[in-house]
């Protein structure tokens, strides 16, 4: 007995011992360098183990072959590609788009209804049905029309930073941008008038701070669990929308509608577009636009206030940038009678360059595509074969690796917004920050409008300064998907003395 049991432990060993080996040398025979990786937990699993920032990894794999078109990598068990040609990431993302027009789907609709069944995470036919039905949500003339909801947002929520903030030594910048874009959000989508800072505890704010909570062990886990073993994830129920939340905004949007319904209310928004998609039959479930819903929120609250974080922080630690920035700020207050209008905004062209200056130094770490058809790619160095990818094998474009590359940006470590000035910046490839393609941000109008009306306001009644607990040199956050420092954003203001509008 003792026999049999010390073969069968070695027959396990022996064969866990030789699919590592195949997994890490697997690229070698086809020629194509390879990152090191932890044995079957791979490149992210090595960020779930040591919390060293998703960031870092993939910066380090983008660099480990400069002459290389693209590089072997690991992201958990399976085998992908990792691409830095630009001309490759510009045929992956646009020009050969329906052979990667799938992303990795680590979230089941069974156990996480709202988060699986939303635009960024749908695929197939399906994807692109949902895609042109939000697209009429994001056009110049819409961009318009919620300006004016924006700019009252912002010139509120400035008022009342200032006056509320203005003594305070450490400024909690994600707390306070978080509640501006919950109220854009609210009354942008939903039709809700909400006031987050006169209101720190109004309910559609702490749901919505709870359900984006992406951050921690716990979500990461969630993660790993659900790609490596996604049967599991779902026998286990694992989510990261909670039933709660999930509850909650299942009610707040079947709430607005039947409310609009009633009583006849027509917005301009995306809620009003998925109901009328509803209304010319086009196969919309309850759920469906509760998760169309959901993501739009999502993005608005979590994603945008961390943008508009880093330009903060980066403003603040640049206090040269800034003042050319307020300059500008201070001509537009001026030229509009404290009042600005959309095409003043559009127009100002430091605002536009400080805005993807910061987007360029802190991207996410890696954009995602599955590989529907097979698709063969090119040596990837001199000598080396051709590879030919099979369907269902996951292609990586690394907007932190380019963004930091030196062969395409000059001194890139440094802040420098004027490296955006006069179209020095041409190519589209060089600025993934939204991503590319059929596949980019929908909302990346709404973001960055949303983003530049805060500054303009808040910026024209106080200056950005670093605090004692402002992260400087700035550190990725451990154990977190977003490009965040480590400790939070946390600055000081001092309020100008000429307040313009």
């Amino acid at each position: 007995m003792y026999y049999w049991i010390c073969a069968a432990l070695i027959a396990v060993l022996s064969y866990v011992i030789l699919k590592a080996y195949q997994i890490r040398h697997y690229f070698e025979k086809y020629g194509i360098p390879q990152s090191p990786d932890i044995p079957f937990l791979g490149m992210l699993g090595m960020s779930i183990l040591t919390g060293h920032h998703v960031n870092y990894i993939i910066k380090d794999v983008y660099n480990i072959n400069k002459e290389a078109k693209y590089v072997g990598v690991h992201p958990f068990l399976k085998s992908a590609i990792l691409v830095r040609d630009l001309d490759l990431i510009k045929s992956v993302l646009v020009k050969n788009f329906d052979n990667f027009a799938d992303r990795t789907v680590f979230s089941s609709e069974e156990s996480d209804p709202i988060f699986a069944k939303s635009l960024s995470l749908l695929n197939g036919q399906r994807w692109r049905e949902v895609r042109n039905l939000l697209s009429p949500a994001f056009t110049s003339s819409k961009m318009r029309t919620m300006f004016t909801l924006m700019s009252h947002c912002a010139k509120n929520f400035a008022d009342q930073f200032v006056k509320k903030y203005r003594d305070e030594e450490n400024i909690d910048m994600k707390d306070a941008f978080t509640r501006y874009t919950s109220d854009v959000i609210a009354t942008c989508a939903f039709g809700i008038e909400v006031d987050s800072l006169k209101d720190p505890n109004n309910e559609f704010y702490l749901h919505g701070r709870r359900s984006t909570d992406f951050s921690g062990l716990k979500v990461m886990l969630t993660f790993f669990v659900n790609i490596v073993c996604p049967s599991l994830g779902r026998k286990l129920g694992l989510r990261f929308i909670s039933k709660k939340e999930t509850d909650y905004f299942v009610k707040l949007v079947e709430g607005t509608i039947k409310a609009r319904e009633e009583q006849g209310i027509r917005r301009p928004d995306m809620l009003q577009l998925l109901m009328e998609s509803e209304e010319k039959g086009k196969h919309l479930d309850s759920m469906d636009l509760v998760a169309q819903a959901f993501i739009f929120f999502a993005a608005g609250f979590d994603t945008v206030s961390g943008q508009a974080c880093s330009i903060a922080h980066e403003l603040a630690v640049n206090p040269d940038v800034q003042q050319k920035l307020q300059v500008e700020i201070d001509e537009v207050m001026k030229n509009c009678n404290g009042q600005p209008t959309y095409e003043a905004v559009n127009s100002m062209q430091y605002l536009d360059a400080v805005f993807y200056e910061t987007m360029r130094v802190h991207p996410i770490g890696f954009l995602s595509r599955i590989c529907t058809n097979e698709f063969e790619l090119p040596p990837t160095l001199p000598g080396a074969k051709p590879y030919v990818l099979k369907p269902g094998m996951e292609i990586l474009v690394s907007p932190v690796g380019v963004h930091s590359d030196p062969d395409y940006y000059d001194n890139p470590e440094k802040f420098d917004p004027d490296r955006y000035l006069d179209k020095k910046i041409s190519s589209d490839v060089l600025n993934l920050g939204f991503g590319l393609g059929p596949r980019m941000c929908i909302g990346n109008r709404f973001a960055v409008l949303e983003t530049k009306i805060l500054l303009l306001h808040l910026l024209s009644k106080c200056n950005l300064m670093p605090s004692k607990k402002t992260c400087i040199p700035w550190v990725y956050a451990k154990r977190n998907f977003n490009p965040l420092p480590e400790g939070g954003f946390w600055l000081r203001i001092k309020q100008k003395k000429q307040i313009t509008g």
